[in-house]
Protein backbone atom coordinates (compact mmCIF):
# COMPACT_ATOMS: atom_id res chain seq x y z
CA UNK A 1 0.00 0.00 0.00
CA UNK A 2 2.82 2.39 0.76
CA UNK A 3 4.34 1.80 -2.67
CA UNK A 4 1.00 2.50 -4.38
CA UNK A 5 0.47 5.69 -2.40
CA UNK A 6 3.91 6.96 -3.41
CA UNK A 7 3.17 6.29 -7.05
CA UNK A 8 -0.15 8.11 -6.75
CA UNK A 9 1.63 11.13 -5.29
CA UNK A 10 4.14 11.12 -8.13
CA UNK A 11 1.37 10.89 -10.72
CA UNK A 12 -0.46 13.80 -9.17
CA UNK A 13 2.75 15.82 -8.93
CA UNK A 14 3.63 15.15 -12.55
CA UNK A 15 0.16 15.98 -13.82
CA UNK A 16 0.09 19.24 -11.89
CA UNK A 17 3.53 20.48 -12.86
CA UNK A 18 4.00 19.20 -16.35
CA UNK A 19 0.38 19.25 -17.46
CA UNK A 20 0.22 22.93 -16.59
CA UNK A 21 3.28 23.57 -18.69
CA UNK A 22 1.78 21.69 -21.66
CA UNK A 23 4.95 19.71 -22.23
CA UNK A 24 3.08 16.67 -23.51
CA UNK A 25 1.65 18.38 -26.58
CA UNK A 26 2.23 16.09 -29.58
CA UNK A 27 5.05 17.14 -31.85
CA UNK A 28 3.92 19.30 -34.76
CA UNK A 29 6.23 18.08 -37.52
CA UNK A 30 5.31 20.96 -39.79
CA UNK A 31 6.74 23.35 -37.17
CA UNK A 32 9.85 21.34 -36.34
CA UNK A 33 10.47 20.31 -39.94
CA UNK A 34 13.61 18.15 -39.66
CA UNK A 35 15.42 17.07 -42.80
CA UNK A 36 15.36 13.47 -41.55
CA UNK A 37 13.97 11.80 -38.46
CA UNK A 38 13.63 8.39 -36.87
CA UNK A 39 10.94 7.46 -34.34
CA UNK A 40 11.17 4.94 -31.52
CA UNK A 41 14.74 3.80 -32.03
CA UNK A 42 15.44 1.16 -29.39
CA UNK A 43 18.76 2.18 -27.86
CA UNK A 44 18.99 -0.86 -25.57
CA UNK A 45 17.40 -3.52 -27.75
CA UNK A 46 14.91 -4.86 -25.23
CA UNK A 47 11.70 -3.39 -26.67
CA UNK A 48 10.90 -1.37 -23.55
CA UNK A 49 9.05 1.92 -24.01
CA UNK A 50 11.50 3.57 -21.66
CA UNK A 51 14.39 2.61 -23.94
CA UNK A 52 13.30 4.38 -27.11
CA UNK A 53 14.58 7.59 -28.66
CA UNK A 54 13.59 9.92 -31.47
CA UNK A 55 16.31 11.34 -33.72
CA UNK A 56 15.98 14.61 -35.62
CA UNK A 57 18.42 16.05 -38.14
CA UNK A 58 18.31 19.77 -38.99
CA UNK A 59 17.44 21.31 -42.34
CA UNK A 60 21.02 22.41 -42.93
CA UNK A 61 22.60 19.82 -45.20
CA UNK A 62 25.90 18.46 -43.83
CA UNK A 63 27.74 15.18 -43.87
CA UNK A 64 27.37 14.96 -40.08
CA UNK A 65 25.95 16.94 -37.17
CA UNK A 66 27.09 17.60 -33.66
CA UNK A 67 24.63 16.09 -31.21
CA UNK A 68 22.42 17.23 -28.34
CA UNK A 69 20.58 14.66 -26.22
CA UNK A 70 17.33 16.03 -24.75
CA UNK A 71 15.49 14.72 -21.68
CA UNK A 72 11.92 15.57 -20.66
CA UNK A 73 10.77 16.51 -17.20
CA UNK A 74 8.22 14.38 -15.35
CA UNK A 75 9.40 14.12 -11.74
CA UNK A 76 11.12 10.96 -13.11
CA UNK A 77 7.69 9.37 -13.36
CA UNK A 78 7.11 9.10 -17.12
CA UNK A 79 8.64 6.50 -19.40
CA UNK A 80 7.31 7.91 -22.68
CA UNK A 81 7.50 11.70 -22.96
CA UNK A 82 10.29 12.09 -25.50
CA UNK A 83 8.09 14.24 -27.75
CA UNK A 84 7.88 17.01 -25.15
CA UNK A 85 11.34 18.63 -25.50
CA UNK A 86 10.62 19.29 -29.17
CA UNK A 87 7.75 21.58 -28.18
CA UNK A 88 10.08 23.77 -26.13
CA UNK A 89 13.77 23.83 -25.26
CA UNK A 90 15.08 21.31 -27.84
CA UNK A 91 13.49 22.75 -30.98
CA UNK A 92 15.80 25.82 -31.12
CA UNK A 93 18.80 23.49 -30.97
CA UNK A 94 17.57 21.67 -34.06
CA UNK A 95 17.07 25.02 -35.79
CA UNK A 96 20.64 25.95 -34.81
CA UNK A 97 22.03 22.97 -36.74
CA UNK A 98 22.39 20.26 -34.09
CA UNK A 99 21.13 16.73 -34.38
CA UNK A 100 18.67 16.35 -31.51
CA UNK A 101 18.17 12.96 -29.87
CA UNK A 102 15.19 13.02 -27.53
CA UNK A 103 15.12 10.01 -25.23
CA UNK A 104 12.76 8.11 -22.99
CA UNK A 105 13.96 6.59 -19.75
CA UNK A 106 12.32 4.16 -17.36
CA UNK A 107 9.89 5.80 -14.96
CA UNK A 108 10.36 5.69 -11.21
CA UNK A 109 7.31 3.45 -10.55
CA UNK A 110 8.82 0.68 -12.67
CA UNK A 111 12.51 1.04 -11.81
CA UNK A 112 14.29 2.70 -8.90
CA UNK A 113 17.48 4.74 -8.99
CA UNK A 114 20.04 4.39 -10.59
CA UNK A 115 18.00 2.89 -13.47
CA UNK A 116 17.30 6.34 -14.94
CA UNK A 117 20.92 7.43 -15.20
CA UNK A 118 21.84 3.95 -16.47
CA UNK A 119 19.34 4.57 -19.29
CA UNK A 120 20.78 8.01 -20.07
CA UNK A 121 24.32 6.65 -20.25
CA UNK A 122 23.17 3.75 -22.45
CA UNK A 123 21.60 6.28 -24.82
CA UNK A 124 24.84 8.28 -24.99
CA UNK A 125 26.82 5.13 -25.78
CA UNK A 126 24.31 4.24 -28.52
CA UNK A 127 24.72 7.66 -30.09
CA UNK A 128 28.47 7.23 -30.22
CA UNK A 129 28.28 3.66 -31.56
CA UNK A 130 25.80 4.55 -34.33
CA UNK A 131 27.33 7.83 -35.43
CA UNK A 132 27.79 6.84 -39.06
CA UNK A 133 24.29 5.41 -39.41
CA UNK A 134 22.58 8.60 -38.16
CA UNK A 135 25.08 11.19 -39.42
CA UNK A 136 26.28 12.15 -35.94
CA UNK A 137 29.50 14.05 -35.37
CA UNK A 138 30.37 12.72 -31.95
CA UNK A 139 33.32 15.04 -31.53
CA UNK A 140 30.69 16.98 -29.56
CA UNK A 141 27.85 15.40 -27.60
CA UNK A 142 25.88 17.80 -25.42
CA UNK A 143 22.97 17.06 -23.13
CA UNK A 144 20.04 19.14 -21.92
CA UNK A 145 16.89 18.60 -19.91
CA UNK A 146 14.11 20.26 -17.98
CA UNK A 147 13.30 19.63 -14.30
CA UNK A 148 13.93 15.92 -13.66
CA UNK A 149 15.49 15.87 -17.12
CA UNK A 150 17.74 18.70 -15.99
CA UNK A 151 18.72 16.59 -12.99
CA UNK A 152 19.64 13.66 -15.24
CA UNK A 153 21.53 15.92 -17.65
CA UNK A 154 23.54 17.51 -14.84
CA UNK A 155 24.17 14.07 -13.32
CA UNK A 156 25.59 12.82 -16.61
CA UNK A 157 27.82 15.89 -16.80
CA UNK A 158 29.32 15.52 -13.33
CA UNK A 159 30.02 11.80 -13.67
CA UNK A 160 32.05 11.65 -16.89
CA UNK A 161 34.39 8.70 -16.69
CA UNK A 162 33.02 7.38 -13.39
CA UNK A 163 31.36 4.01 -12.96
CA UNK A 164 30.46 4.05 -9.26
CA UNK A 165 29.45 6.72 -6.77
CA UNK A 166 29.36 6.17 -3.04
CA UNK A 167 28.11 7.80 0.14
CA UNK A 168 28.53 6.02 3.47
CA UNK A 169 27.44 2.42 3.02
CA UNK A 170 25.58 3.15 -0.23
CA UNK A 171 27.42 2.50 -3.49
CA UNK A 172 25.71 2.44 -6.88
CA UNK A 173 26.76 1.56 -10.42
CA UNK A 174 25.80 4.62 -12.47
CA UNK A 175 27.14 3.28 -15.78
CA UNK A 176 25.17 0.05 -15.90
CA UNK A 177 25.40 -2.69 -18.52
CA UNK A 178 22.50 -1.89 -20.81
CA UNK A 179 22.63 -2.41 -24.55
CA UNK A 180 25.25 -3.59 -27.00
CA UNK A 181 27.48 -0.51 -27.04
CA UNK A 182 29.37 -1.04 -23.81
CA UNK A 183 32.77 -0.22 -25.29
CA UNK A 184 31.66 3.33 -26.08
CA UNK A 185 32.08 6.32 -23.77
CA UNK A 186 29.07 7.75 -21.95
CA UNK A 187 30.79 11.10 -21.41
CA UNK A 188 29.21 14.36 -22.49
CA UNK A 189 30.93 17.57 -23.54
CA UNK A 190 28.50 20.19 -22.20
CA UNK A 191 25.24 20.49 -20.27
CA UNK A 192 22.30 22.87 -20.22
CA UNK A 193 20.16 22.30 -17.13
CA UNK A 194 16.70 23.88 -17.07
CA UNK A 195 15.41 24.10 -13.48
CA UNK A 196 16.74 20.72 -12.40
CA UNK A 197 16.33 19.38 -8.84
CA UNK A 198 20.07 18.92 -8.51
CA UNK A 199 20.35 19.03 -4.71
CA UNK A 200 17.90 16.71 -2.96
CA UNK A 201 19.28 17.69 0.44
CA UNK A 202 17.63 21.12 0.05
CA UNK A 203 14.44 20.37 -1.88
CA UNK A 204 12.21 21.36 1.03
CA UNK A 205 12.47 25.16 1.35
CA UNK A 206 16.22 25.04 0.70
CA UNK A 207 16.97 23.49 4.08
CA UNK A 208 16.19 19.76 4.08
CA UNK A 209 15.07 16.84 1.90
CA UNK A 210 11.44 16.22 1.07
CA UNK A 211 9.56 13.51 2.97
CA UNK A 212 8.22 10.06 2.13
CA UNK A 213 5.39 11.48 0.01
CA UNK A 214 7.76 13.08 -2.50
CA UNK A 215 8.78 12.02 -6.03
CA UNK A 216 12.29 11.53 -4.64
CA UNK A 217 10.91 8.82 -2.37
CA UNK A 218 9.40 7.04 -5.37
CA UNK A 219 12.63 7.03 -7.37
CA UNK A 220 14.42 5.71 -4.26
CA UNK A 221 12.06 2.75 -4.13
CA UNK A 222 9.91 4.05 -1.27
CA UNK A 223 12.69 5.20 1.04
CA UNK A 224 12.05 8.33 3.08
CA UNK A 225 14.68 10.85 1.87
CA UNK A 226 14.89 12.49 5.29
CA UNK A 227 15.90 9.19 6.84
CA UNK A 228 18.23 7.99 4.09
CA UNK A 229 20.74 10.76 3.48
CA UNK A 230 23.33 8.52 1.85
CA UNK A 231 20.78 7.65 -0.82
CA UNK A 232 19.95 11.33 -1.18
CA UNK A 233 23.64 12.05 -1.70
CA UNK A 234 24.05 9.50 -4.50
CA UNK A 235 20.92 10.92 -6.15
CA UNK A 236 22.20 14.52 -6.08
CA UNK A 237 24.56 15.87 -8.77
CA UNK A 238 25.63 18.65 -6.42
CA UNK A 239 27.50 16.16 -4.20
CA UNK A 240 29.50 14.73 -7.13
CA UNK A 241 31.07 17.77 -8.79
CA UNK A 242 34.79 17.48 -9.55
CA UNK A 243 37.17 19.59 -11.61
CA UNK A 244 36.63 17.53 -14.76
CA UNK A 245 32.85 17.93 -14.72
CA UNK A 246 31.41 18.90 -18.09
CA UNK A 247 30.83 22.65 -18.56
CA UNK A 248 27.28 23.57 -17.60
CA UNK A 249 24.78 26.35 -18.18
CA UNK A 250 22.08 26.47 -15.49
CA UNK A 251 18.85 28.34 -16.27
CA UNK A 252 16.38 28.70 -13.40
CA UNK A 253 13.49 30.99 -12.55
CA UNK A 254 13.67 33.00 -9.32
CA UNK A 255 9.99 32.29 -8.63
CA UNK A 256 10.00 28.55 -9.28
CA UNK A 257 7.31 27.03 -7.01
CA UNK A 258 8.34 23.43 -7.67
CA UNK A 259 12.15 23.29 -7.65
CA UNK A 260 13.70 26.03 -5.50
CA UNK A 261 16.23 28.18 -7.32
CA UNK A 262 18.65 27.80 -4.42
CA UNK A 263 19.42 24.28 -5.67
CA UNK A 264 20.86 25.66 -8.89
CA UNK A 265 22.74 28.39 -7.04
CA UNK A 266 24.33 25.70 -4.87
CA UNK A 267 25.30 23.66 -7.94
CA UNK A 268 26.99 26.73 -9.41
CA UNK A 269 28.88 27.21 -6.14
CA UNK A 270 30.07 23.60 -6.14
CA UNK A 271 31.31 23.98 -9.71
CA UNK A 272 33.18 27.13 -8.73
CA UNK A 273 34.70 25.42 -5.68
CA UNK A 274 35.86 22.45 -7.79
CA UNK A 275 37.37 24.71 -10.45
CA UNK A 276 34.94 23.49 -13.14
CA UNK A 277 33.12 25.77 -15.59
CA UNK A 278 29.53 26.77 -14.80
CA UNK A 279 27.32 29.64 -15.90
CA UNK A 280 24.14 30.55 -14.07
CA UNK A 281 21.20 32.50 -15.48
CA UNK A 282 18.42 33.62 -13.15
CA UNK A 283 15.10 34.25 -14.90
CA UNK A 284 13.23 37.18 -13.27
CA UNK A 285 9.72 36.13 -12.20
CA UNK A 286 10.44 32.77 -13.79
CA UNK A 287 8.33 29.83 -12.71
CA UNK A 288 8.86 26.18 -13.58
CA UNK A 289 9.33 26.24 -17.35
CA UNK A 290 6.54 28.24 -18.98
CA UNK A 291 6.01 31.07 -19.50
CA UNK A 292 9.16 33.00 -18.64
CA UNK A 293 11.98 30.43 -18.74
CA UNK A 294 10.80 28.79 -21.93
CA UNK A 295 11.08 31.87 -24.11
CA UNK A 296 13.28 33.08 -26.94
CA UNK A 297 15.94 34.96 -24.92
CA UNK A 298 16.74 31.87 -22.83
CA UNK A 299 16.55 29.48 -25.76
CA UNK A 300 19.18 31.64 -27.41
CA UNK A 301 21.38 31.51 -24.33
CA UNK A 302 21.28 27.71 -24.53
CA UNK A 303 22.15 27.75 -28.23
CA UNK A 304 24.99 30.22 -27.65
CA UNK A 305 26.39 28.11 -24.81
CA UNK A 306 26.43 24.93 -26.85
CA UNK A 307 27.91 26.81 -29.82
CA UNK A 308 30.71 28.15 -27.62
CA UNK A 309 31.48 24.77 -26.08
CA UNK A 310 31.31 22.88 -29.36
CA UNK A 311 33.73 25.29 -30.99
CA UNK A 312 36.49 24.53 -28.50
Amino acid sequence: MKRLSLVAVAMAFSAMVFGQNQLYTPVADEKINPSEFWRDVDYVGDGMEGHKMDIYLPQQKQESYKVIIAIYGSAWFANNAKVSPMTSFAAPLLDAGYAVVSINHRGSPEAKWPAQINDVKAAIRFVRAHAKEYKFDTSFVGITGFSSGGHLSAYAGVTNGRRFVKSGDVEIDIEGNLGNCLKESSSVDAVVDWSGPVDMLRMDECVRPKDASSPEAVILGGLNPRENLDWVNVLSPVTLVEKDAAPILIIHGDADPVVPQCLSIHLKSEYDYAGAHAEFVSVPEGGHGHPHCFSEPYYQKAVDFFNKQSAK
